[in-house]
């Protein structure tokens, strides 16, 4: 299915759902908030790269050319111990007793183990901050020259106070945080954040780096501009996060992203809601902290989250239990059985009465999923459109082009033939005649000798559905 439709999305920076029309048709710059590597990427992380894969997948189909980029924060923040000088990499490591690159090595490969088994087609370009040390310290020398920095006793600092647009993220520096993660002491104002910090003496620091101002190393959120920058340009399409990051991170992103060009960074700022667990946030003190391996061993394919991700809007908050889950990896059988079971109809001649009920629904999931990103009318879609009286094949198709948005999986059976004999197909008849007419003991009969010649049958609402038998 081609979308070709029109693409509304809501942008944070205006508060409102706009059109989207990117800069430079067809190309389009996105740029998605990566993980920092010193820990397990939880199920919380994934929601919103999910997200991102859904946004992605809707601009390939309307023919765009996705230029898709996402930082690895392999350098922490710093942890309130800031006389340390340990960040939380830094940290986790000394905790280990393993380095600090072989930390972010070993998280990092976890996060594209999470992303690959929930079907989450990878950036074009992932790009580590400290791959980049050289273009963030050339963007603070550009912050610098532009007279938006300041030096204290433990870095360079960015003076918000210089900057008049500063908070527009957030509309005005009420709604912003002051940086909590540091001692604040020697800063201007209480929203100036720290561009380079210097490595405190004797702090064994394994992650530092010459720049002009000293040995030290880069703050928390220079890596995002200068290599949004250096992939993207000085101005692109979107910005994807969750709404953790408005108050702080993204909020100082775009001051320094302007205070080094000029101009504002990006035209489209997406964020993506909580995930809770049982109605409370996901806490590492509360236990309920849980990974997509957590979810595999319990018998879960990883696709149920994900169908579990699709069943609520990513601008509303979303409760995890396992009992949804269970809900989730439910109907995603169900649909998986359905798409099988349509694969082999035979085609008939198509009425225009039904012809219009396909077109009705490719329609309607357009204007769902153009409607920013509203995937659980897409996937009520979906479902209408499996249960109507189109032919079989149809449905299937249907499936399988939905599915290029949706991203469930249905391509990886698509080449699972499901042929089911004659002689099995004759029973089937045959008990249905029997249970219409009440004799369900005879029709039980005829159910079990379907079963010993390894196949089983399903009453559903819609009819009855014959799979081969699951071992």
């Amino acid at each position: 299915m081609s979308l070709m439709s029109d693409l509304y999305l809501f942008n944070s920076l205006t508060r409102k759902k706009e059109i989207f029309v990117p800069i430079n048709p067809p190309g389009v710059g996105m740029y998605s908030c990566g993980p920092t590597v010193y820990l397990f990427s939880h199920i919380g992380h994934m929601r919103r790269y999910v997200g991102d894969d859904i946004l992605k997948r809707v601009l390939l189909l309307n023919g765009y050319k996705v230029k898709h980029v996402m930082n690895i924060t392999d350098v922490g923040h710093l942890t309130s111990d800031a006389d340390s000088g340990e960040d939380k990499i830094e940290k986790r490591a000394k905790e280990t007793g393993k380095s600090a690159w072989d930390i972010a090595k070993f998280f990092e490969s976890q996060f594209f183990v999470s992303t690959d088994a929930l079907n989450i087609i990878r950036p074009e370009i992932i790009c580590r901050a400290t791959d980049h040390i050289k273009e963030q310290i050339d963007m603070i020398r550009q912050i610098e020259a532009r007279g938006f920095s300041y030096k204290t006793d433990d870095g360079i600092y960015f003076d918000t106070s210089k900057l008049p647009s500063y908070g527009r993220l957030t509309r005005g520096k009420e709604g912003i945080k002051a940086g909590v993660r540091i001692d604040v002491s020697g800063k201007k104002n209480p929203t100036d954040f720290a561009l380079w910090k210097f490595s405190p003496k004797n702090s064994k620091r394994q992650m530092e780096w010459e720049s002009p101002w000293g040995m030290g190393f880069p703050g928390w959120h220079i890596e995002c501009s200068a290599m949004s920058t250096k992939y993207l340009g000085e101005t692109f399409d979107i910005h994807t996060g969750g709404i953790d990051h408005i108050p702080i991170h993204h909020t100082n992103e775009i001051a320094q992203s302007e205070g080094a060009s000029g101009k504002a960074p990006v035209r489209f700022w997406l964020h993506h809601e909580f995930l809770q667990v049982n109605g409370q946030k996901m806490a590492k003190s509360l236990g309920n902290v849980y990974t997509v391996d957590d979810l595999k061993q319990k018998g879960f394919d990883p696709l149920a989250l994900r169908y579990l991700f699709l069943t609520a809007h990513y601008r509303d908050p979303l409760n995890f239990s396992w009992e949804s889950l269970t809900s989730a990896s439910m109907a995603l059988t169900k649909l998986r059985d359905y798409f099988i079971s349509f694969k082999d109809g035979h085609r008939t001649t198509l009425s225009s009465e039904k012809g219009q009920k396909i077109e009705h629904f490719e329609e309607a999931f357009r204007k769902a999923i153009g409607d920013d990103l509203n995937t659980p009318r897409a996937l009520a879609v979906l479902w209408e459109g499996l249960k109507s009286n189109i032919p079989s094949e149809d449905k299937y198709d249907m499936a399988l082009s939905f599915d290029e948005v949706l991203g469930l999986g249905l391509n990886k059976i698509s080449q699972v033939k499901l042929i089911i004999p004659e002689e099995i197909n004759k029973l089937v008849v045959q008990r249905e005649s029997l249970r219409k007419e009440g004799r369900f003991e005879d029709a039980d009969e005829i159910r079990k000798t379907i079963e010993k010649l390894g196949f089983e049958i399903k009453d559903t609402p819609d009819g009855t559905i014959t799979n081969t038998k699951k071992s």
